[in-house]
This record gives structure tokens, sequence and C-alpha cells, in this order.
């Protein structure tokens, strides 16, 4: 009988290790596709709260603190890192960010983010538009643009 509880002790704790191998490498992989906002190298700032952060991409803050013009990119409304980035990043449905967006075109008192059509464009507009903002996965993030640190 003993010999017997041993071994399911042994199996559970076994168990136990497989499924903290699991949840680490789970962990490390919803890190490295992350979604994060990313800025042209020139910004000055590295951190902005998730209300600044909600003002850029809902179009109704035009300007860095520093007074120079942001330039804002944005992959179509069905991209999933898009819903991505409008959920996790500023909290929101992306269909709140069309609905802001339309009403500024309609009304004539502003305009839509700029339209990329991949990830690969984002990282190109982003580095070479200065001021530009946009979003990336982590993993595809290089030296070409500096990551936007959401408070």
């Amino acid at each position: 009988m003993a010999a017997r509880f041993v071994d399911h002790w042994w199996c559970c704790i076994l168990l136990l290790l497989i499924l903290i191998g699991l949840s680490h490498d789970i962990n490390a992989a919803e890190t490295s596709h992350s979604v994060e906002a990313i800025v042209h190298p020139a910004v000055n700032f590295q951190h902005l709260s998730r209300n600044s952060l909600r003002a850029i991409f809902g179009m109704r803050q035009k300007a860095w603190p520093d007074g120079s013009p942001i330039r804002v990119f944005v992959l179509p409304d069905d991209a999933q890192l898009h819903n991505r980035f409008a959920k996790e990043k500023l909290n929101i449905f992306p269909y709140q960010l069309r609905s802001a967006w339309d009403r500024l075109i309609f009304t004539g008192t502003g305009q839509a983010p700029f339209l990329v059509n991949s990830e690969a464009e984002m990282r190109a507009r982003v580095a070479s538009t200065p001021g530009a903002i946009g979003y990336l996965k982590r993993v595809n993030i290089d030296d070409s643009v500096q990551i936007l640190y959401v408070e």
C-alpha cells in the first residue's frame, strides 16, 4: 500500500512540474507576441499614460508635449493586431475607435489616422515619419523604432 502511495505521489509531482513548465512556455510566448505601442526614434517620450494614449489614437491629442505633431498609424479595422491593441493597450473596443474617427471625418473637425496594410509597413512608416506612433507585436520590434511604455 505504501509503495502505491509513493508512486501516486511521484506522478503528482511529475504532473505538477510539467504544468509549471507549460505555463512558463505559454507566458514566454504571450510576452514575445504581446502588442506594444511604438514611436519614431526621435520622440523624446518613453512613458505615457493610458488616457494620453487613448487621446492620441482617438485623434484628440494632435501634438506631443514638446509641441511636435503626432502622426498616428493603424492597421485595418479587421486586423487581429489592431483589435488586440485597442483592447489591451487602450482598454476600448475597436468599433469605438472607428466611431470616433468617423465622427471627426463627418463633422469636418479632424481626420482618421494613416492606414498601413502590414506590420512591416507599420514599422517602416513609424521609423521614417518624425512624430509617428503605431503598434507592433513585440517580436517584430527592432532598433528602427522605440517602445512607448503605457502606465
